[in-house]
C-alpha cells in the first residue's frame, strides 16, 4: 500500500513538520530543526513551510 503525505496530529503550527516526520518515520523535532536551519541560513525555510502548509492535505 502506497504511503500518503498528510498534515500530522502533532500539531504545533499547521502539522507540517509533524506529517512530514511520519511520513519520512523520523522525530518531527528533527524536521523543524531543518526548517529553522534552513530559514537561517538559506532565507527559503519559512517559504517551503508556507507553501507546504497550503499544499498538504489533511488527514481523512
Amino acid at each position: 500500500m502506497a504511503r500518503k503525505l498528510y498534515k500530522g496530529s502533532e500539531r504545533k503550527l499547521f502539522g507540517v513538520c509533524s506529517g512530514l516526520g511520519e511520513y519520512f518515520n523520523v522525530d518531527p523535532t528533527l524536521v523543524r530543526a531543518g526548517f529553522v536551519i534552513a530559514f537561517l541560513l538559506f532565507g527559503s525555510g519559512l517559504l517551503l513551510y508556507l507553501i507546504l502548509a497550503i499544499l498538504m492535505p489533511e488527514k481523512p
